[in-house]
């Protein structure tokens, strides 16, 4: 039968179901079998060819044709797993019913009154065979989970069939071990299969079904508490599914093992079109929703550094329910860690490698998951966490991060990858080792649209973030307290700043040490406590090498004296504020020698007009993000007690977007009855009191008589002699007694876990177009919103 043949029955099928009014029965083999026996349908017919009207007529007009179709469908797919699906019928049967079952289930989670549907068993519908009543007792979510996962294992259909001859009978599905047949090499399995087309085509099909299924947490709006576990989840991911540990593997080893260079050769791509990487997109996608586990709620495996001769370490507690995060938390080889690094770091990099040869290699989409996938090793397994930071190669990671924060500054669509870069810089920045490794030169010059400088990876950081703080758009607000804890984090340990950073630094504190600036916030001034606890560091711990940042400051001193000095009369902060109303520049632009941009960038560009975008939830504030530790003589960290010098109402959990909550925020102090915000001199004086400025006016009045010494003495207007005194200068004895190092350590909290959950479900909604899954469904997760 032609295929326009196959979908005019097809759909002849569809318009019977939406017009009868009566039940049909299920044993009515000789309707329902027109779904899924005669046809050869793609997933995009089976979108085309079953409106969502339609669909939704048939749920409030014919509830039970509709819970008939599903169960039928469900019923297909188990009788597929059972026997192995030898025959392309049997195939042909499994991939409609896994389509129809993509289309029709989000129409089925948007209304609450069908949300048990999947979980109720159904009566009198005993298995094919009518094996004993505990049976019948299974809810048609979990036959339909185990359906799937059985399939994904299936010999000659999802995997390699490892029979040696025809004559072998088929492989018996039941006794065959899955974890022989792990898709690719990797975590836990050295061999790599064959390359098979028709396989990733159909693991893809129930992958996506699969993911369809996970997504009823689109349906459920935002929960302030991080809301309970999603329940098709936790079936799949718990001891019932015999193939939890080869399909993790299988899936985590597909997407680490993927090249899209195509075996090193430019151009390659355009030569095969590159099939496998759907399936790997689609392998991303499944793996970190099945890793969306609130860590602060639940214990999580300790480290003790112990290993066995397993990919999975067995010495560590039992861990987590959820055996994806378990698993995934109990990685703990080297190699394995080598592997799954070098994977994330290659595919990170590759948008990056466009920029040399445009178009020769294949651009991957799929960033924002394997950030998501990059945040949850880190979260859940301490030891990857340690081997990033082991060696340099963390760089690897740090330089796409960079370049993504970069590039994306200016496009409103694009909040929420601005949001992870800068979480896992945050949750990176709290390891010691990472400042360190920041020292090392930045030789790579991948085109970014900064200023040229010659420094360290320390140098490029401190550029990007200038950057993104003075010309990125203003739903990036909340996120410059996050960037200015990380440079706080890493600054005990920067060597030698260039003079490009010293002064990006010093143009900052400018720009938030304006009076109109500090006072018209409840939560500016804070900003600038996070630099000069920066300088100080640097300055306390790393004066020799920094003789650029040491010049920079002597050349802004001003800026310090007027901190110093900053008034407190309520006439004065009055006048501040109206000069901010002539104002409403968020920063002055000028002042910061910008010099010429890197050759071959382009400028962050915004997101073109009409681009959909999806709402987030608001992050929880700095003093509940991280946890403030000391850090010791001998290096290790000791937790201090939050203060309670941040009231609790910092950080409302407040589920609107994030500029609107950090709005709120601000408001809190100090409103007045019109709701204005309006800053007392007692409040200026709370806390201009504890400005930490001691150290660099010791500095300063050190210096400057003896620089401006040296200018008089020898007509100097150069800089360089000025530079070569400050680099052999020593302040030993001269500086107060070095203050302890203080960490802000990212600490897991619901409330990004809510923030994760969101971001991760929006970037799924918009990635998924062909087919369309979700669009124009009821989500509640969160709002699709155009730019």
């Amino acid at each position: 039968m032609g295929s326009a043949d196959s979908k005019l029955n097809f759909r002849k099928a569809v318009i019977q179901l939406t017009t009868k009014t009566q039940p049909v029965e299920a044993t009515d083999d000789a309707f329902w079998d027109q779904f899924w026996a005669d046809t050869a349908t793609s997933v995009q017919d089976v979108f085309a060819l079953v409106p969502a009207a339609e669909i939704r007529a048939v749920r409030e007009e014919s509830p039970s044709n509709l819970a008939t179709l599903c169960y039928k469908a469900v019923e297909k797919l188990v009788q597929g797993a059972e026997s192995g699906c030898h025959s392309e019928k049997e195939k042909q049967i499994v991939l409609n019913c896994s389509r129809l079952l993509t289309r029709v289930l989000p129409y089925i989670f948007e209304d609450p009154d069908w949300r048990g549907f999947f979980w109720s068993t159904v009566p009198g519908a005993g298995r094919a065979g009518g094996e004993g009543d505990d049976e019948n007792a299974r809810p048609l979510a979990e036959s339909l989970l185990l359906a799937v996962a059985d399939l994904l294992f299936c010999p000659d259909f999802t995997v390699q069939s490892h029979r040696r001859s025809t004559v072998d009978s088929a492989e018996d599905v039941h006794s065959l071990d899955s974890c022989e047949y792990i898709w690719e090499a990797g975590v836990g399995f050295a061999h790599s299969p064959q390359p098979n087309y028709i396989h990733d085509v159909n693991r893809m099909e129930l992958l996506k079904l699969l993911l369809t299924c996970f997504s009823e947490a689109m349906y459920l709006p935002p929960a302030p508490d991080g809301g309970g576990t999603n329940p098709w989840v936790q079936f799949f991911c718990s001891t019932e599914n015999r193939h939890a540990l080869p399909l993790f593997t299988s899936l985590l080893n597909t997407v680490c093992a993927y090249d899209p260079v195509g075996y090193g050769i430019p151009y390659n791509h355009l030569l095969f079109s590159d099939y496998r990487e759907p399936l790997v997109e689609e392998a991303a996608q499944v793996l970190i929703v099945t890793l969306d586990h609130d860590s602060a709620t639940s214990t999580s495996p300790t480290v003790d550094g112990t290993t066995t001769g397993t990919a999975m370490d067995d010495t560590d507690p039992p861990g987590p329910e959820n055996l994806f995060v378990n698993y995934l938390s109990r990685i703990h080889r080297e190699e394995d860690f080598q592997f799954i690094l070098k994977g994330i770091a290659r595919l990170l990099s590759n948008p990056l490698l466009q920029t040399y040869l445009p178009n020769s290699t294949k651009k991957i989409q799929f960033h924002q998951e394997l950030l998501v996938l990059f945040w949850k090793l880190c979260d859940f397994n301490k030891k990857f966490l340690f081997f990033v930071l082991k060696s340099s190669d963390v760089l690897d990671i740090l330089v796409p991060i960079l370049y993504f924060l970069n590039d994306a500054r200016a496009d409103h669509s694009r909040v929420g990858l601005m949001h992870i870069g800068v979480f896992i810089l945050l949750l990176l920045s709290g390891e010691r080792n990472f400042g360190v490794r920041l020292n090392k030169p930045y030789s790579v010059r991948v085109p970014m649209d900064i200023p040229v400088f010659t420094g360290t990876h320390a140098d490029l950081l401190i550029v990007v973030f200038h950057k993104i703080i003075t010309s990125g758009h203003q739903r990036l607000q909340p996120l410059f307290d996050c960037l200015l804890t990380i440079v706080v984090n890493v600054s005990p340990y920067l060597k030698s700043l260039s003079m490009v950073a010293a002064n990006k630094l010093l143009h900052l504190l400018e720009a938030f040490s304006t009076t109109w600036f500090l006072f018209s916030a409840a939560q500016n001034h804070h900003l600038v406590f996070f630099l000069l606890e920066a300088f100080n560091n640097i300055i306390q711990y790393q004066f020799d090498g920094n003789s650029n940042l040491v010049y920079a400051i002597i050349r802004k001193r001003s800026v310090f004296h007027q901190l110093a000095n900053l008034p407190t009369d309520p006439p004065a902060i009055h006048k501040a504020l109206q000069r901010r109303r002539r104002a409403p520049e968020p920063l002055s632009r000028t002042g910061s020698q910008e010099g010429a941009s890197m050759e071959g960038s382009h400028p962050a560009a915004p997101a073109e007009p009409g681009t959909l975008k999806t709402s987030l939830v608001a992050t929880p504030g700095i003093d509940k993000l991280t946890e403030k530790s000391q850090v010791s003589e001998d290096g290790t960290l000791r937790s201090l007690e939050p203060t309670s010098q941040q009231s609790s109402a910092d950080s409302s959990p407040a589920t609107e977007e994030p500029d609107q909550a950090w709005r709120e925020q601000r408001r809190l102090s100090s409103v007045s009855a019109s709701g204005q915000w309006n800053p007392t001199s007692e409040w200026v004086l709370s806390w201009k009191s504890k400005l930490p400025l001691q150290t660099i006016m010791r500095l300063l009045q050190v210096l400057v008589p003896q620089v401006e010494k040296i200018c008089i003495d020898k007509g100097l207007t150069d800089e360089s002699e000025i530079l070569r005194f400050l680099q052999h200068g020593t302040l030993v004895g001269l500086l107060p007694v070095p203050h302890p190092i203080l960490i802000r350590k990212y600490q897991a909290n619901s409330g990004t876990a809510m923030w994760f959950r969101t971001y991760m479900w929006g970037v799924i909604y918009l990635r998924n177009v062909d087919p369309p899954v979700w669009y124009d469904t009821d989500v509640k997760l969160f709002e699709i919103q155009r730019v």
